[in-house]
């Protein structure tokens, strides 16, 4: 299965977090993903499968 998204990539959800923001930092890969909300802080944990469903586009690629 390949990666939705690189290490300290910027992903945009299709819903917004209650803060209002739907931009979100990658933390950690594997499994599952570390998100963290980057206007609130919030993070969060989701399988990969579940981002797969949630993910609409990665805002800005990192390549490492």
């Amino acid at each position: 299965m390949a990666l939705i998204a690189n290490l300290h990539s910027v992903i945009r959800t299709k819903k917004k977090h209650p803060c209002g923001s739907d931009l979100w930092e990658v933390v950690r890969t594997g499994a599952d993903y570390k998100l963290k909300c980057l206007t609130c802080g919030r993070v969060v944990l989701l399988s990969s499968e579940a981002l797969r469903t949630r993910i609409k586009e990665v805002v800005e690629e990192n390549h490492e």
